[in-house]
This record gives structure tokens, C-alpha cells and sequence, in this order.
């Protein structure tokens, strides 16, 4: 299982070149289960990193760009009626996908970001009192501007919560950057990409990390985190957020192939 976990991840640095802990990070956050924001400029391969993901184990991507207009129902899809059926239909929004990049989250207005960290929460839609399933595996990337940007609305705390890792990818440093002028377009090296694994096995892999066993010591030293920044900070840690710190901790460890 490590040596797959590992050839997935060497394809990924393929085409990020030099941003090998945020690629790992990003791993990480997929086989953990939960959902990655990514705040950065423009321009630094935040795009290109949830697209080579996607392709490496064959998942079906979407992309969404959120602008202050957008509606809920434009990502989570709406009923149409049916003239041959008499009856509304639902249609699926672009949402029901097993990797999807939100653009610019903070672009949007509250009402259509809490629509999308609802669904990353439960996992289905509801509309018209029907519930429908998000597939799995369901993994969403969200890229958000910096706040100082014109034109954004923040995420609050409560939401930000939703998030398993924030992370940034920066600007490569002299010699990455080099490789990048000189080397092939990153969209031709994203054409090339192959699974690396099924869904399947991205299933069966994440059902493992849940398995990974964790010490006491290590659950000590996590509840003390927990306690420490409740102390110090107005908003601390969630207890949401300290069983999703320890599910990335297990991820951690099946990567590098040893246990908690």
C-alpha cells in the first residue's frame, strides 16, 4: 500500500515541481478524508495540483468558479419539469463529482458558500425533500485569494472548519522555476497523466488510514494541542477539528509506512 501511495505521489511532483511537502500535505488531506483550501496569488499551480490529483486515480473533476452572482443551485444542480414526464426532475449541479475545485471560494456570497460547505459536510443535497448521495470518493479543493484582495468575502471560523488542511504553495524557488521554463507545458503534462491507482483502491485506502492505530501517548499529546489552543486563542480547536487532526496524523503515518 505505501508503494502506491508513494508512486501517487511522485506522479503528482511531476508536474508541481519543488512544492513536495505541499503535494504530501495534499495527499494526505485525500486519503484522510477531508477537504483542502488552498490560499494563494494567482498563478502558482493551485489549479494544476487538484487536476493532477484527479487524474492519478482516474476520478471524475469538476471545476467551479465562484463569483459573487453565483446561485446555490448552480452548484448543487435544481428540479426541471418534465414535459413528457409531468413531474420535475433533478438535475445534478456540477458539484456531484469525485474532485472538485472550487476558484476563488471567497469570491461568493455567504448563502452560496454555506450551500457548498454543507454538502462538503454531509456528503448529499437535499432539494424538494429528496436526498441525494455525493459520490465517493468526494474530495473538494478550494483555492481563496488572499483577504487583502478587492472583492472577497472571508470565511468565517465556522466554516474554515469544514476545511482539513489550509495549506500554500508559493512561488518556486530559482531552480524549480528553471525546470518549469525549460521543460514542458504543465496542461501537456497533465494530458499525459495515468491512475495511478482505481477509486477503488483510493477506497480501500482510505478505509485503512482509519484503521492505523493510534498510542495513548500520541492521543495525550493530541488532546494537549487541543487544550493549548483553546487557552491561548478566542477560538480554539473544535472537537471536530481534533478528530480530523488525528485522522490526517493516521494518514501521515500509512505514508510513510509505520503506525501511530
Amino acid at each position: 500500500m505505501k508503494s502506491q501511495i508513494d508512486a501517487f505521489t511522485a506522479q503528482i511532483c511531476e508536474v508541481i515541481v519543488g512544492k513536495v511537502e505541499a503535494v504530501k500535505l495534499a495527499v494526505a488531506c485525500l486519503l484522510a478524508r477531508g477537504h483542502l483550501l488552498i490560499e494563494d496569488i494567482p498563478g502558482v499551480g493551485k489549479t494544476t495540483l487538484s487536476q493532477a490529483l484527479a487524474r492519478s486515480i482516474g476520478a471524475a473533476f469538476q471545476r467551479i468558479q465562484f463569483t459573487s452572482d453565483l446561485l446555490p443551485a448552480d452548484i448543487l444542480g435544481n428540479s426541471i419539469f418534465d414535459r413528457e414526464q409531468q413531474r420535475f426532475v433533478f438535475h445534478q449541479g456540477p458539484l456531484f463529482s469525485q474532485v472538485v475545485l472550487i476558484d476563488e471560494v471567497n469570491r461568493a456570497t455567504a448563502k452560496t458558500q454555506s450551500a457548498l460547505l454543507e454538502a462538503m459536510e454531509e456528503h448529499h443535497v437535499s432539494a424538494d425533500g429528496v436526498t441525494y448521495e455525493l459520490p465517493e470518493p468526494f474530495f473538494v479543493v478550494a483555492t481563496q485569494n488572499p483577504q487583502h484582495q478587492v472583492g472577497t468575502f472571508p470565511l468565517p471560523e465556522s466554516q474554515l472548519d469544514r476545511f482539513l488542511m489550509r495549506i500554500e504553495l508559493g512561488v518556486p524557488d530559482r531552480a524549480s522555476e528553471r525546470a518549469m521554463l525549460l521543460g514542458v507545458d504543465r496542461r501537456e503534462m497533465l494530458k499525459e497523466l495515468k491512475p495511478v491507482f482505481k477509486r477503488e483502491t483510493l477506497l480501500e485506502i482510505q478505509t485503512a488510514v482509519r484503521k492505523v492505530h493510534t498510542s495513548a501517548a500520541l492521543l495525550d499529546y493530541l488532546q494537549d494541542l487541543l487544550d493549548a489552543s483553546r487557552q491561548r486563542h478566542s477560538t480554539g480547536i473544535s472537537p471536530r477539528g481534533g478528530l480530523a487532526l488525528r485522522h490526517a496524523a493516521q494518514a501521515w503515518a500509512l505514508m510513510n509506512g509505520r503506525e501511530l
